[in-house]
């Protein structure tokens, strides 16, 4: 593994100096970029069969985890890429019976939001689909080089996702509703 990354390193020196870019962080951000699109497409191509966005996989990920009902506040805090607009997504997973929402009588403001069988059954049917998706995704890589990207890219991410729930926290605290990390 030591070899792989000496080279990976002399080739990337070779390759920054050949593309010039403005910046190792540049560098850094549009490779991330790129390997983003790839990976995406093969995800799209499994969620595009069952009708759903990535977004919407994933609120149902997480409402299967909740075993049980999630402010939408909670749900928009959690997902892995924020949603613009939370209502739109779960109108559309309400539509097809897949989530259902209930306010809370004590806070007509709180919209509660629970996975239906029929959800549950979606997920079910698309568990193989996803696993193999990772697997064409990442399978060519060996688990310690997976656990360090893991890593490589949590410590990336962890000044900016602080900003971001922070920002989410004050805008609950702003429309009375509880905080995304009281609901955890």
């Amino acid at each position: 593994m030591v070899k792989a990354r000496t080279r990976l390193v002399k080739q990337t020196a070779f390759n920054r100096a050949a593309r010039s870019f403005d910046s190792l962080e540049q560098e850094a951000y549009l490779n991330l970029w790129r390997t983003y699109d790839c990976l995406k497409a093969i995800e799209e191509e499994v969620f595009a069969r069952y009708g759903l966005s990535a977004q919407q996989y994933n609120a149902l990920r997480l409402l299967q985890a909740a075993s049980g009902v999630l402010p939408t506040l909670a749900i928009a805090a959690k997902l892995v890429s924020r949603a613009p607009d939370i209502t739109r997504l779960l109108d559309r997973l309400e539509a097809r019976g897949l989530v259902q929402r209930e306010r809370r009588a004590d806070n007509r403001r709180v919209v509660q939001v629970g996975i239906t069988p029929a959800g549950k059954s979606l997920l079910q049917a698309m568990s193989a689909d996803v696993r193999r998706c990772g697997q064409r995704q990442f399978g060519h890589l060996a688990n310690p080089d997976l656990v360090a990207l893991i890593a490589l890219l949590k410590e990336s991410r962890a000044p900016h996702e602080t900003v971001v729930r922070t920002a989410l926290i004050q805008s609950s605290k702003t429309s009375k509703t509880p905080s995304p990390t009281a609901l955890r």
